[in-house]
Order: structure tokens, then C-alpha cells, then sequence
């Protein structure tokens, strides 16, 4: 079958590439000429473990293309999807659905034969209403049905998770647009992957609330880990006890620095604008979006106290900027936040981010960029590990005591046993356990 994906961002690459490595014809459109040309120069836009491989092999097979030109992908395809932008909306922190609707009146304008448009991207409920107005405003004689199809992609585990996803959900009121879904996603659905059909508006608010569920999950173990300092309790013992729970699960039980990326901020603000709206306020998620705030500010004060209460003219290293491992995405990463309270404060800031940092340049100045986490950590009074990279994970710390100026770890992720590191005569200091100071502290 032959596939349009409108937007080459993190979703509409990853869906495009996978969906022609299924053995449709794939077109991905772009307004971004720069971003076109590297895709067909083999250079991605992203990084995302495996998918420079998959788009080669699958542009090489004659199956998937790039192009500036909406005319060349959309008249020959059976199914279109938008797959753009929806950023917070600047001042009242609603999604920004101009990218949609512009999309949705350009496709109008070439729509030849039945043709089943499909929203990718994360949108309010509502949104597919108003994509089928649009196009029927613009294309009074157009042939189209319109579908919701939201994308449940971890960056970092995207390949794996729209190829052996735990389900896919699909909101039409549409019989042929059921087929046409169906079809695409036949390899998936001869492995008996679940497929939940629905209504539009129903499909497009299980994406907000799984997003907000999660990012309540977060959110609570976060505040179960101040708790556990408190009261001389260990968050990774309290998340393992209540996560063997059948009930509960045990993922997303991991404390850290708040959620980032590009999905909870966001998605958690946007259902609580809609919400409130429609006149029925989600008060929990509400709570979610004002804590996590709070949190990502409040690190920069851990990380000060662990420092004796000062950092002015102090050398600090962060050790990952990206919101999470295996993505060089920064949006709303936790460092956004303490980095900038850090530097205010006085500090000297060294970093290293196996991906990110080129990112990170473009949000973080004042910043003594480094090649490698031993060249980050030379002179350093304080080490923050900020991201859990594998490479964070195995440091030699014989090494990092002959860098540093003073043996000082704030592990921001609890990638480290407290035990291990007063053996190592460490100073270290984690998220929702006791801090541990060692007799010495000696290099």
C-alpha cells in the first residue's frame, strides 16, 4: 500500500521508516528543504538507536522517499498521515494545532480518490472533527475519511515499540478507513498484536491519558523518595515492594530529577487546558504538572546542599543533559532547569552527553563542553549524574578520584549502591536514600 507521512520529526520518521520496512511505499514530506536534502544525502535529523540503518536499507529497497513537494505523495497514496508539531501553545499551554490544520488544508488541495487521513500526531479530543471540516471545506467533492492513530513510541526503544507494540488504537467511525488501518498494519495484526477500534474522540484521549497516568506514576515515586529522606527509608526498596503489586507494576517507579521530553510535559499541560474547558478539571494531573515543576527547580538546591550550601566559583560536571539515554532530545530535560540555577548561583558548569550536547547548545551557553566524562571530570568539586547512560553506569573510579578536586557524587538516577561508594571513600549523595560520607575523603 502506498503511504504519505506528512512531517519527518521523531514520530513521522520512525512510523515512515517502519511502515516501509512492512513492504508499503512510503513518502515522507517535509517543508524543511535542509532537513529533506540530509535524509536523502543518508544523514538523520534525529537519533534514534537503529533507525539510520533502517531508513538506508529500506531507501536502498525503493521503498521509502523524501520530498519538499505534497503534490509528489499524496494524490497516489491510500492513507496520509499527519505527523507534525503539536508544541505547548505559548501563554495558555494548549497544544499548538496550526501545524495540523495547515497540513489538513494542503492535503485537501491534492486529494485524488479515496484516501483515508489518519492523525499521528498527539492532538486534544476534537481534533479529527475539525481536520474532516477543513478538508471539506477546502475539497467539497474530496473522497477521504478521517482517523485517529496515536503513536506510542519511547524514544530511545521506538523501532521496537511501533514493531512489537503492546497495542495499537485506532479511532474511526469508518468501516472502509477500518479496513485500510487494518491492512497497514497486517504483519502486526497476524501476530495478534491487541487493536483497539474506536471512536475519534476516544482514541485521541487514551494518548493524554496514558501520558498523564505515567507521568503520575513518576510524579508520586518522586515524592515517596523525599518522604524516604525523611524518614531513613529506601525509595529503590519502597518502588520494588509496591511494584511487585500485580495492581501496580513496576515501571515508571524509578525516582529521579522529574519527567522531561517531549511527550508529558506537554501532553499533561494540554489535558488540563482541555479538561478544565470542557468543564470537567483533572485535578490529579493538575497536581502532576505543578509538582514536576517544582521538582526539576528544586534539584539545583540538592545539589547546592550537597556542596556545603555554596557553589559560587565551585566547578560542577554534569554527566548526561538529554531528558533520558539513547535520545539526543532536550526538550524540557530536568537540566534545562538546574543548569541555569546552578550557573546563577555561582557555579562553573563542564558536561558531557554521549548525544545531546550538540542539542544542548542550542538552549544551555556558558557551558565547557567536554569530549568524554574524564575529560568532564578534571578539576571537578561536584559530579552530577544527571542522565543514566550506560557509560555513566560502569565509571572507573579510580580515575575519577585522580581527576577530580574533590570525590563528590550527585547521582541524580541512583545508578550507584550507597554501600559501594562508602567502600570507595566517596562522597555520595542519591534520590530518596541516606547520604553517605565517608571517613575520608581523601583522593
Amino acid at each position: 500500500m502506498r503511504i504519505a507521512m506528512i512531517g519527518t520529526g521523531y514520530v513521522g520518521l520512525v512510523s515512515g521508516a517502519c511502515f516501509s520496512d512492512f513492504g508499503h511505499d512510503v513518502i515522507c514530506v517535509d517543508k524543511d528543504k535542509t532537513k529533506i536534502a540530509m535524509l536523502e544525502d543518508g544523514d538523520l535529523p534525529i537519533y534514534e538507536p537503529g533507525l539510520d540503518a533502517l531508513v538506508a536499507d529500506n531507501v536502498k529497497a525503493g521503498r521509502l522517499k523524501f520530498t519538499t513537494e505534497l503534490n509528489e505523495a499524496v494524490p497516489s497514496a491510500i492513507a496520509v498521515f499527519i505527523a507534525v508539531g503539536t508544541p505547548s501553545r505559548r501563554g495558555d499551554g494548549h497544544a499548538d494545532l496550526s501545524y495540523v490544520f495547515a497540513a489538513a488544508e494542503e492535503i485537501a488541495g491534492v486529494l485524488e480518490g479515496y484516501t483515508v487521513i489518519v492523525t499521528k500526531s498527539t492532538v486534544p479530543v476534537g481534533t479529527g472533527r475539525r481536520v474532516q471540516e477543513i478538508i471539506r471545506k477546502h475539497n467539497s467533492k474530496a473522497d477521504f475519511s478521517v482517523a485517529s492513530n496515536p503513536e506510542f513510541l519511547r524514544e530511545g526503544a521506538a523501532i521496537d515499540d511501533f514493531k512489537r507494540p503492546d497495542r495499537i488504537v485506532v479511532g474511526t467511525d469508518d468501516k472502509s478507513a477500518h479496513y485500510v488501518i487494518k491492512e497497514l498494519y497486517r504483519p502486526l495484526y497476524l501476530n495478534e498484536t491487541p487493536m483497539l477500534f474506536t471512536n475519534l474522540e476516544t482514541s485521541e484521549l487514551i494518548k493524554y491519558a496514558g501520558n498523564a497516568f505515567l507521568a503520575t506514576k513518576i510524579t508520586f515515586i518522586n515524592e515517596m523518595a523525599d518522604l524516604c529522606e525523611k524518614v531513613g527509608a529506601d525509595i529503590q526498596d519502597v518502588s520494588k515492594g509496591i511494584g511487585l503489586d500485580g495492581r501496580i507494576g513496576s515501571k515508571f517507579l524509578h525516582a529521579g530529577p522529574g519527567y522531561g521530553g517531549s511527550c508529558f510535559p506537554k501532553d499533561t499541560l494540554a489535558l488540563t487546558r482541555t479538561a478544565r474547558e470542557a468543564g470537567a478539571p483533572t485535578r490529579i494531573v493538575e497536581a502532576v504538572v505543578k509538582v514536576n515543576e517544582e521538582r526539576k527547580a528544586g534539584m539545583s538546591k540538592k545539589i547546592i546542599a550537597a556542596c556545603g550550601g555554596d557553589v559560587a566559583g565551585k566547578t560542577i560536571t554534569i554527566l548526561g543533559l538529554t531528558f533520558k539515554p539513547n535520545t539526543d532530545d532536550m526538550r524540557d530535560s530536568p537540566s534545562l532547569d538546574i543548569i541555569p540555577a546552578l550557573q546563577k548561583a555561582g557555579a562553573q558548569i563542564r558536561a558531557f552527553d554521549p548525544e545531546g550536547m550538540e542539542e544542548a547548545k542550542k538552549y544551555l551557553d556558558g557551558i565547557d563542553y567536554c569530549d568524554d566524562a574524564y575529560q568532564a571530570l578534571a578539576g571537578a568539586d561536584a559530579v552530577v549524574i544527571l542522565t543514566e547512560w550506560n557509560e555513566f553506569r560502569a565509571l572507573d573510579f579510580a580515575r575519577f578520584k585522580a581527576e577530580v578536586a574533590r570525590p563528590l557524587l550527585i547521582d541524580l538516577r541512583n545508578i550507584y549502591a550507597p554501600e559501594e561508594m562508602m567502600k570507595l571513600n566517596i562522597d555520595y549523595h542519591s534520590i530518596g536514600r541516606a547520604a553517605v560520607k565517608s571517613g575520608s575523603l581523601d583522593k
